[in-house]
């Protein structure tokens, strides 16, 4: 790898359901996670003091629910494909 951006934030492979919304909630999860890698490090460090590193996760967490939310993520788990409901059968 010799762009430092792409050694800096790497990317894993997806195994889940290929869907839009899924792959694009992935990304927003391995985005989530190396923020707060980041985070976790400078006030390890003491870069940064306990309440801001809370504080900036706090904020990257509702940034993902957001995303959760608007890509309906989780939502139907019962439902087939046709729109029947598995319980119904």
């Amino acid at each position: 790898m010799t762009d430092k951006d792409e050694f800096l934030h790497t990317s894993n492979r997806y195994y889940g359901e290929i869907k839009p919304e899924n792959l694009l909630f992935n990304a927003n999860l391995q985005e989530f996670a190396s923020k707060v890698d980041y985070i976790c490090s400078l006030e390890t460090g003491g870069k940064i003091n306990p309440l801001e590193a809370y504080e900036q996760i706090k904020t990257l967490w509702e940034k993902l629910d957001y995303s959760k939310k608007q890509l309906n993520i989780g939502k139907n788990l019962f439902d087939s494909e046709d729109g029947s409901s598995e319980e119904e059968a």
